[in-house]
């Protein structure tokens, strides 16, 4: 009995960490992905030019 509720701890635990490890796969993936999203937005406003933009005060 006692070997059973030690390895459904164990069991718990494991998951658990396997969760967290997905997650934060998964996050860092997104973080890159954003990053480079964001790199490319202002690349491609820096080459557009800024002149044909409206400021928000005008």
């Amino acid at each position: 009995m006692v070997v059973l509720r030690i390895l459904g701890i164990a069991l718990v635990i494991w998951l658990a960490l396997t969760v967290l490890g997905a997650v934060f796969k998964f996050l860092t993936l997104a973080l890159v992905v954003g990053a480079v999203l964001v790199v490319g937005a202002a690349a491609y406003s820096a080459v557009k030019g800024g002149r044909s933009r409206r400021s928000i005060g005008r």
